[in-house]
């Protein structure tokens, strides 16, 4: 192809010759990755504690022997605080951290917020009581919040365009290995009747947070983050250990150039306010624009809510004892198990399809599948929900959408947010688009226990029927504002913002640079670097 063309996930890029894809980058990215641990284990491990004999005894002072079954069990209040008390707490965390990253950086806001999380469940694994336990929770979610939120943002900055979609769906990935991982153990302490059998299960997670603090200090900063800070010195050397290239290669220049060139273009749309203003500036512009502030944070906060609505926390906060209410299961543990190895199992599919078909493509199948599977789980359970028969063909249709789940959004939803957003408010938008996604995380948490538990609402199988009806909106929302933004830069997704709609995006070819249209060059670089260092 003349002049450096690229073809790329079925696109013509005419913009640069980009830098071979290098081991360190993929190795980056995978260890960064590994904080999706946090969130995974923490939403494994707790929903298997509320249905150990031990804690609900503890909680409540029942006598597992001396009351009904159906009554051996934790009040709906109790698991609603416990599980949503978290999500509280990772939703300001959330939005603490994008200030944060931007003023000490991606890579030290991650290590503070896996400080936070320790101290978090050092509360909860003392606990021998309600207050103490939902102290340490609310505690953790803060850390989780800031993880995370800048996990995704730290990851989409740093991974070359054509890998970016699959190396930001490892995060997804090592949500499920966190699930599998917290099934695992609470199968493990499940029948022990003292302290340890929820006390191993949460300090367990402990070693992540120290395995992913420690690795960090090691890890390389964003390119971008240096950019915005105006040390574009250090922003080459950066992307030069990250792309394997000398400082001086056209490859590191050529997208140093890029970057700059784009935050310069975007600094000319920021108004310049107080600190209050500039949070502002993510609800700038008019909702029937592409490209502004404001639809792209719409976007980001509204797709991490529709990943909340397809209803798959319902199964890995409440599965177990949801399994345990159905009557017919004799081992409910190991149901949860095998739920999550499904979910494990499944997710790394999503490494091929987000880059083979995209985001948007796999985003409305993936809820074509998993409403089709959620109506015939209620229509099952409606029917004959009693018949051990149905009780297994309803579980068997739970395993096909978490299958679809975890092949697209599950990984995608988390890829779109850190790709829509432009430089100036990147780390904003997206610590509010994963605020967004904890929000919603917390009302379910809250309304659902009311919804199926036995002493409330008793809907059993028929919240599949909420749960389908919500992926139904997944569809339509998908299909009609979701962009298609694979095989392109973050640069050139702002382009393609600007010049085209979400249902014609996949036919958007990249033409020209913002390097090539503000005339940016070396050069400009040194100049531009010069200018903010005074």
């Amino acid at each position: 192809m003349p002049g450096g063309a690229v073809i790329s996930a079925g696109r013509v890029d005419l913009s640069r010759i980009e830098a071979p894809i290098s081991a360190r980058t993929y190795f980056v990215c995978a260890f960064a990755a590994f904080g999706g641990i946090f969130f995974g284990f923490d939403s494994g491990h707790i929903s298997g504690v509320l249905a150990m004999d031990y804690f609900i005894h503890m909680l409540t002072g029942l006598n597992k022997n001396e009351v009904p079954a159906d009554q051996f069990t934790l009040p709906s209040w109790k698991k609603s605080l416990i599980i949503s008390i978290l999500s509280a707490g990772t939703f300001f965390g959330s939005i603490i951290a994008g200030d944060l990253a931007d003023v000490i950086g991606r890579r030290y806001t991650i290590i503070s917020g896996a400080g936070i999380f320790i101290v978090g469940v050092i509360l909860q694994t003392a606990s021998s009581s309600l207050p103490l336990l939902v102290v340490g929770r609310l505690i953790a979610g803060f850390g989780v919040g800031f993880v995370s939120s800048i996990i995704i943002l730290y990851m989409s900055e740093v991974a070359p365009r054509k890998v970016r979609g699959a190396l930001v769906s490892a995060y997804q990935f090592f949500i499920t290995v966190g699930l599998l991982l917290a099934s695992c153990v609470d199968y493990g302490t499940q029948n022990r009747f003292d302290s340890g059998s929820y006390r191993i299960p949460i300090g367990i997670q402990m070693l992540w947070a120290i395995v992913l603090a420690v690795g960090l200090f090691f890890l390389p900063e964003s390119p971008r983050y240096y950019v915005k800070k105006g040390r574009l010195d250090d922003g080459a050397k950066t992307l030069a250990r990250l792309r394997a290239q000398p400082v001086e290669s056209e490859f590191v220049q050529s997208e140093l150039a890029e970057i700059v060139a784009n935050h310069e273009y975007e600094l000319q749309f920021v108004t310049q306010t107080s600190y209050l203003g500039s949070w502002l500036e993510c609800f700038k512009g008019s909702i029937w624009v592409g490209s502004s502030n404001l639809r792209r944070t719409i976007l980001g906060t509204s797709i991490q809510m529709m990943q909340q609505w397809t209803g798959i926390n319902f199964i890995f906060y409440f599965g177990t004892t949801f399994f345990q209410e159905l009557g017919t299961i004799k081992n409910p543990f190991l149901m949860g198990l095998v739920t999550t190895l499904v979910n494990v199992c499944s997710t790394p599919l999503s490494f091929w399809t987000v880059e083979r078909y995209g985001r948007r493509t796999i985003l409305i199948w993936g809820a074509l599948g998993m409403l089709i599977c959620e109506f015939i789980v209620a229509i099952i359970g409606v029917a004959d929900g009693e018949n051990p028969n149905a009780v297994k063909a309803m579980l068997a249709f739970i395993c096909i959408y978490i299958f679809f789940f975890a092949s697209t959004w599950g990984p995608a939803a988390w890829v779109v947010v850190g790709e829509v957003f432009p430089l100036p408010i990147r780390s904003r938008g997206v610590g509010l688009s994963v605020a967004s996604n904890w929000f919603w995380n917390c009302i379910i948490a809250v309304i659902t226990p009311y919804m199926v538990g036995t002493d409330e609402g008793n809907l059993g199988a028929k919240v599949f029927f909420i749960w389908g009806s919500l992926c139904s909106c997944c569809l339509v929302y998908a299909y009609f504002l979701v962009p298609e933004t694979k095989g392109l830069t973050l640069e050139q997704v702002d382009r393609m913002l600007e010049e085209t709609n979400a249902r014609n995006s996949a036919k958007w070819v990249p033409h020209g640079t913002f390097a090539a249209d503000m005339g940016f060059a070396e050069k400009d670089i040194e100049k531009t670097s010069v200018e903010h260092k005074a």
